[in-house]
């Protein structure tokens, strides 16, 4: 099977007092229909990698590979909500701004907040949400787009850790289900634990300039048991490489 996305010898430098830093060294890989989950040091360009994926930054070398006309979904680490436009609204604009009537933008927003369970909230206004409502507004957003892949960039990091907890449950809820149209997820964390809870396959970052230090299958079955001891293992190795 042919992959979904594939990175070749992508590289970015970012100026900074006057002098070039080096962000990323050559990262190539390819991704399937799978959940990848990227750690590493902070720092090491995990954000940036992931805007370069986007198309919401360049690469200063190398290419990233997806099919013709595919969509990309990106859950930011804050949400982002406009305050005047009703959350129902929030989620229609990015189909707006892609050409959809107003119409046809909300029956789809209808549909996604359905799946993210707020469809009894359209008519809410961010400030009367929860941090954890307004991520799964964020999500929903990024989902009606219909995107072939989703990007993750820490969506769990400002919340409780029970909020937390219910939303990673519920994404892979969707994803195991196949109720989007995404095939595939990479998600970027500093948590060993969520990665290995959540992902398909860990990709591990050297410090910057980051290179690929390894790359690890996840193969413990879901729903899986942090306290098994083929977790604790695989978060040691994790671990021994994010060291390394």
């Amino acid at each position: 099977m042919s992959p979904v996305l594939s990175l070749v010898n992508v590289t970015k430098s970012y100026k900074q007092d006057g002098r070039s830093i080096q962000v990323l060294n050559g990262i190539s890989l390819e991704i399937g229909e799978e959940f990848i989950a990227m750690l590493g040091p902070s720092g090491c360009g995990k954000t940036t990698l992931l805007r370069i994926i986007a198309g919401l930054e360049k690469p200063d070398s190398g290419r990233v590979d997806i099919p013709e006309n595919a969509k990309v979904g990106f859950v930011f680490q804050f949400p982002t909500l406009l305050p005047w436009m009703t959350i129902l609204d929030n989620v229609a604009l990015p189909l707006k701004a892609q050409g959809m009537g107003w119409g046809e933008a909300r029956e789809r927003a209808r549909k996604y907040l359905s799946l993210t369970g707020l469809q009894a909230f359209e008519d809410f206004y961010p400030r009367e949400m929860s941090g954890g409502m307004k991520q799964r507004v964020n999500l929903a957003r990024a989902l009606a787009v219909e995107p072939m892949i989703l990007l993750m960039d820490e969506p769990f990091s400002n919340l409780d850790p029970l909020t937390a907890e219910s939303l990673r449950s519920e994404i892979l809820d969707l994803w195991t289900l196949g109720v989007t149209t995404v095939r595939s997820i990479i998600m970027v964390t500093h948590s060993v634990d969520e990665a290995i809870l959540m992902a398909d396959k860990l990709v591990i970052l050297t410090p910057r300039p980051a290179k690929i230090a390894g790359v690890i299958e996840v193969r413990i079955p879901r729903p899986r048991d942090r306290r098994s001891a083929e977790f604790q293992k695989l978060e040691d190795r994790v671990y021994e490489l994010i060291a390394a």
